[in-house]
């Protein structure tokens, strides 16, 4: 049983056991209604504490049981709390650490609650498409006021129970205690305190109102539409949360359940549900078990004070990590200490750091012009021209002077770390980390594990990606690795779509109604153009028969790499983000069409979107088949997190299986048969032709 039963005296503690964040799953459920049901039989008794074992009070609901029969098996939460309610005798939460969602749910169903300071409240069902399901959106307005209550249903976001204790007129919490440490003990007083007092309140017995009713709710509702475009459920949100205010609080139940039901079966929340879990598993190695010692990582170097090294080190400043920067020129340096300087700078400004944070960091990095001086660094990331010449270089010297045991990382985006690894003599100890720029911003962290990769590395960098808040995905080596490798078909694919009678404009803007956060041509300019540039001389060395436009080629020979140089695909001006579109691209896209005897043909938006969505997918299979990324829910990471891909289709991977990859082998038969396409390629992977034929998803 996932509840343990104790009694103290004449007080029963039904303790929440369920690691690692006491989920409501069904044997939860189960153990607390058994409790429920001991105490008020056992005459001993007087009250009842619930609490929760370990970091938390209750995180909520057990996801994996979505879908299933236990999420709705007997006794579900709403049936457990109506046992609460029910109860004879008085019950307590004891709140700590975290109560998000039905966990917070459970606790508004306690006649009582005492909390923790420090305790993370709340109903984050909205990020998962849904709305609260077991009476958060009726009970919370009731104990908070309907406008907190509601901008924390609708937001999703956690506040600290100190916070929520200040509100005036609260009836959250009847106390808070006076440590962590001290809850127990407070809560098992506060139980006898309250052991004879009836009746027992109850939640749903206070008042909802807003002063100003329908006049309050349609401004929210115009608020959430802007900011929630693509996702029903903020909406649903303010409709519970008004229905509490309107209707007898039964009724608003029945509101709140049949939101919940309905917004369970949209492909939205089933696509936010999918990436919930995805992240988590993103972070489990297969062969890397959870108890593998890890390496201490008490200090760390980054080479290269460049726009990624500058990036790379503000993540482990912010982490209170150590970093010791090195260059080759003290200029450098001097430039790469401005530019975190300016970044913190501007956060101050915003009041998004506190000078004495900013201060703090700053005081965390030093920097040097001789290797010799990175000698007692536990961990150490290369972030110079993507060269192998030069990485070759850097990693001979930190060879040299780095202590063994430290791990040796490199920032690599395309280049085949088992070669940069057997520059050293300790090819275990070297691991790739391609942050995905800007470095200090961007979630992603692509790990790439060599042949030799050791294991403690592995478990080592992937604990350091948590500590840094980076959503850590392992790949394999290959050109590219996931993301890099899938997004070199989606540009080819963009190029053809020119070719054939796109503009770069028309392209942009169907992606971006995709729900992309920019095209690929605005990604481009973004990137800088020259960096494809630099990768497509190479393919034309390399794979001489693959099949590329010469479009983008035309337009980096004219020098228009992008933002960087105030005009690529588009024209900028000088620090603004709008791409305008610029009539002798559009000419110079037509000149060279006419140049090849392609006479234009009108493209549909769906085309184009199945065209370089479909590309990634392909690419996506055969990386699945090789070995390089692990799981399709892997590849759905990366590319929500690293290439702006809409979180509420899931990811590429997804979103193929929402389309059913009967159709998407189907369209890409159709591709085939296009004369300015490339045939070979639109050929199904085997993995994507197998599975379409056998009626099975990637995930």
């Amino acid at each position: 049983m996932t509840a343990q039963y104790q009694v103290h005296g004449d007080i029963a503690v039904i303790t929440l056991n369920n690691p690692p964040v006491n989920g409501l799953g069904l044997s939860t459920r189960q153990g607390i209604a058994d409790g429920m049901a001991q105490a008020n039989a056992d005459a001993a008794v007087k009250a009842i504490v619930i609490t929760g074992a370990g970091k938390a009070f209750s995180g909520g609901a057990d996801i994996t049981e979505f879908g299933s029969p236990k999420a709705l098996q007997e006794p579900n939460l709403i049936s457990v709390i109506k046992v609460l309610e029910n109860s004879a005798k008085p019950v307590v939460a004891a709140i700590h650490t975290v109560a998000m969602g039905g966990g917070l749910e459970l606790a508004l169903g306690c006649h009582y609650r005492i909390a923790a300071p420090g305790t993370s409240i709340a109903l984050p069902e909205v990020k998962l498409g849904l709305v609260p399901g077991a009476g958060g959106t009726q009970r919370l307005p009731r104990v908070l006021g309907v406008e907190p209550a509601l901008n924390m249903i609708v937001s999703g976001e956690p506040i600290k129970s100190e916070m929520l204790a200040m509100l005036p007129g609260q009836k959250l919490f009847d106390k808070l205690s006076a440590s962590a440490e001290s809850l127990a003990e407070e809560a098992l007083d506060f139980a006898r305190s309250v052991a004879d007092v009836r009746p027992l309140p109850l939640v749903r017995d206070l008042k909802c109102k807003h002063p100003q009713g329908d006049a309050y709710f349609q401004f929210a509702r115009n608020m959430v539409k802007g900011m929630s475009k693509n996702f029903p459920a903020p909406a649903k949100c303010v409709d519970v949360v008004e229905a509490a205010t309107k209707k007898k609080f039964d009724e608003g139940m029945q509101v709140e359940r049949e939101a919940f039901i309905n917004l369970m079966f949209t492909a939205e929340s089933k696509s936010l549900r999918h990436l919930f879990l995805a992240e988590r598993a993103a972070s489990k190695i297969a062969d890397v078990p959870s108890d593998t010692a890890q390496r201490a990582i008490n200090s760390v170097a980054v080479i290269g004070a460049g726009t990624m090294g500058g990036g790379i080190a503000m993540n482990f400043l912010n982490a209170g990590i150590p970093v010791k920067m090195l260059e080759m020129k003290q200029e450098a340096l001097d430039r790469g200490i401005a530019t975190i300087r300016k970044n913190y700078e501007a956060q101050v400004a915003k009041k998004k750091l506190k000078q004495d944070k900013y201060e703090q960091r700053m005081s965390l990095l030093t920097t040097t012009l001789s290797y010799d001086d990175l000698a007692g660094t536990d961990m150490v990331i290369e972030a110079v021209f993507e060269e192998i010449g030069v990485k070759e270089a850097v990693f001979k010297e930190l060879d040299r002077v780095i202590k063994p045991g430290a791990i040796l990382a490199s920032n690599t985006s395309t280049l085949d770390v088992n070669k940069i690894a057997s520059f050293t003599k300790r090819p275990e100890d070297v691991v790739g980390l391609h942050f995905f720029s800007p470095a200090n911003v961007m979630k992603l962290l692509e790990v790439v594990r060599g042949e030799k990769t050791a294991k403690d590395v592995m478990a080592t960098v992937m604990s350091v990606a948590k500590k840094i808040k980076k959503t850590a995905v392992v790949s394999g080596v290959c050109d590219g690795f996931i993301g890099n490798r899938m997004i070199e078909q989606y540009g080819r694919q963009g190029g053809f779509l020119l070719d054939e009678g796109c503009t770069p404009e028309q392209v942009d803007k169907a992606m971006e109604k995709f729900g992309m956060a920019m095209g690929p041509f605005r990604m481009g300019d973004l990137a800088g153009n020259d960096i494809g540039w630099a990768i497509r001389k190479r393919r034309y060395t390399e794979k001489p028969d693959m099949k590329y436009s010469k479009t983008a080629d035309l337009l980096c020979e004219k020098g228009r790499f992008g933002q960087k140089t105030g005009a690529g695909w588009y024209d900028y001006v000088p620090g603004k983000r709008d791409a305008i579109p610029n009539a002798e691209v559009v000419a110079m896209i037509e000149e060279h069409r006419k140049a090849l005897g392609i006479t234009p043909r009108k493209i549909s938006d769906e085309e184009i979107v199945q065209r370089l969505v479909f590309s990634l997918v392909n690419e996506a299979a055969h990386i699945l088949e090789e070995g390089i990324a692990a799981k399709a829910s892997d590849i759905d990471i990366v590319y929500i997190f690293g290439y702006g891909f809409p979180a509420h289709r899931g990811g590429p991977m997804n979103y193929a299986d929402e389309v059913g990859l009967f159709n998407v082998v189907q369209a890409m038969n159709r591709f085939a048969k296009n004369p300015l396409d490339d045939a070979k390629f639109w050929q199904p992977a085997p993995l994507l032709a197998r599975l379409a034929a056998e009626g099975k998803t990637f995930n």
